[in-house]
């Protein structure tokens, strides 16, 4: 049994929120020399992406939900 529902448009935010730490963790390091505005569209276009996703999570759900309420009511059978 899961303790919450899996939330797709968290991951995504996570994977570029991490993207852009190990692109500053590899700057301090001294492994590469990294602008400051680099990772700006990186966090950026994450959270725009992570955005979508939930949008098109939730709408998903919403219609699954919508069918699965249509095919439990025992009145969706009876003639008008």
């Amino acid at each position: 049994m899961l303790r919450h529902r899996f939330e797709p448009g968290r991951l995504v935010a996570g994977v570029f929120l991490t993207v852009a730490g190990v692109i500053y963790a590899g700057d301090a390091g001294g492994l590469w020399d990294t602008p400051w505005f680099v990772v700006i569209p990186v966090v950026m276009g994450g959270l725009c992406l992570a955005g979508a996703v939930g949008v098109l999570t939730q709408g998903i759900r919403r219609r699954r939900g919508a069918l699965r309420a249509h095919e439990d009511d025992p009145r969706a059978d009876l003639p008008g």
